[in-house]
């Protein structure tokens, strides 16, 4: 699929997530086989850019392109200048978020409570649109609640102003990620547009996202929470797309060797005490499930440095493979 000028390598994009969507997870989910990697959300605050959490989420060095950068606010003229600042920066796209359920958001009017005003949600796409001559993209719900779904209403301002891509989380914000995504209304805005529609919510294996991309008839795929402690998500289904086949899920080895490789990345991106902060939800997504895995992240949680919490993981890994051994003997 393509966003402007750019052919994606998959149609399989990594969702923007807030704490998790950052430089070294970006870059893992790229070369497992997403198309995209849009970063963690931008605030259109300009007293924040020069905080060392927004250098962070700025950082796209060594990054593959296409660039994108997801920003948030409410104030057309704000995300205007938080548009031009991440494109000076680097951003080769510009994703607004219209779609974060999150109550310090809304509490704001920004993310998924822009939805309530469509006028409001016209003129920041124009003005973002208007600021930068790199594609602009948008990220919804389907409405605020039940009663008020007007992902459709939005689909068409977004066209109006300019925006080129449409990714479509398939719940209201009253929903939050609770209850079954509602494929139907992603369906209907795809069968209207004129731009890429994208759709989101549950896409978690292979045979979901086939599924999905027959019901809504979409353009791509966003993996946000399925990406959590398996990467591999994105190779499976590039893999079952294209082929119709469905690959093995990784090994113990492999898991174990993309979590280390994972995890020096993240102490060389954050410095030791903030990567090792960091780690420890991953290292609890990707062991989620293993054997002993609970007990083990009761303990490696309490590890303050970068070299034993590593030395942890891999001795963890070292006992489930000789275990499975012994019992495969």
């Amino acid at each position: 699929m393509r966003i402007g000028p750019y052919t994606l390598a998959s149609n399989v994009i990594l969702a923007p997530m807030a704490g998790v969507t950052d430089r070294p997870f970006r870059q893992l989910c790229r070369t497992m086989g997403a198309g995209l990697a849009v970063s963690e959300m931008v605030t259109s605050n300009s007293l924040l850019y020069g905080s060392a959490k927004t250098r962070r989420r700025a950082d796209h060095a060594g990054e593959s392109p296409p660039v994108a950068v997801q920003i948030a606010g409410a104030d057309p003229a704000l995300m205007a200048e938080a548009a031009r600042y991440n494109v000076a920066a680097g951003a080769q796209i510009i994703d607004i978020n219209m779609g974060c359920p999150a109550k310090k958001v809304c509490s704001v009017m920004a993310g998924s409570a822009l939805l309530q005003d469509e006028v409001r949600v016209g003129r920041i796409l124009s003005a973002v649109v208007d600021a930068v001559e790199v594609p602009v993209t948008l990220k919804i719900r389907t409405g605020w609640d039940k009663s008020h779904r007007n992902a459709l209403a939005i689909a068409h301002i977004a066209e109006a102003a300019g925006i080129q891509a449409l990714a479509i989380h398939g719940r209201t914000r009253a929903c939050m990620f609770g209850g079954e995504a509602e494929y139907d209304t992603i369906a209907a805005v795809k069968a209207a547009a004129r731009i890429p529609v994208i759709a989101n919510g549950d896409v978690e294996t292979s045979a979901k996202a086939h599924a999905v991309l027959g019901v809504t008839k979409a353009d791509g795929l966003m993996i946000g929470r399925g990406a959590l402690g398996n990467p591999w998500v994105f190779r499976e289904v590039v893999h079952h797309l294209a082929t119709g086949e469905t690959l093995p899920p990784p090994g113990v080895a492999e898991i174990r060797a993309v979590l280390l490789a994972h995890l020096d990345a993240l102490y060389a991106f954050y410095g030791e005490r903030t990567g090792v902060s960091m780690a420890r939800k991953h290292i609890g997504w990707y062991t989620k499930g293993l054997p002993d895995s609970a007990a083990f992240r009761r303990r490696v949680f309490q590890i303050p440095t970068a070299a034993e919490q590593r030395a942890a993981v891999d001795r963890f890994f070292g006992d489930v493979l000789e275990n499975a051994r012994a019992l495969a003997a």
